[in-house]
């Protein structure tokens, strides 16, 4: 990341991404760091908090 730059907000999709990562047995923090996140909001989207839905669309493009 630049300075003065945002942080990357990962998208509905990156959602799913991480979805199929974590089901192939892939550790959380090496899928944050794939997009340049905090461990922590690849684990928003594994609790629910972010991206509703992306689960129920993870299974069905698997």
């Amino acid at each position: 990341m630049k300075a003065n730059e945002p942080p990357y907000q990962l998208t509905y999709n990156d959602a799913v991404d991480i979805w199929q990562r974590h089901w192939a047995g892939e550790y959380q923090h090496n899928i944050a760091a794939s997009y340049g996140v905090n461990p922590g909001r690849v684990n928003d989207v594994l609790k629910g908090r972010k991206h509703p839905g992306s689960q129920d669309d993870a299974r069905r493009a698997a």
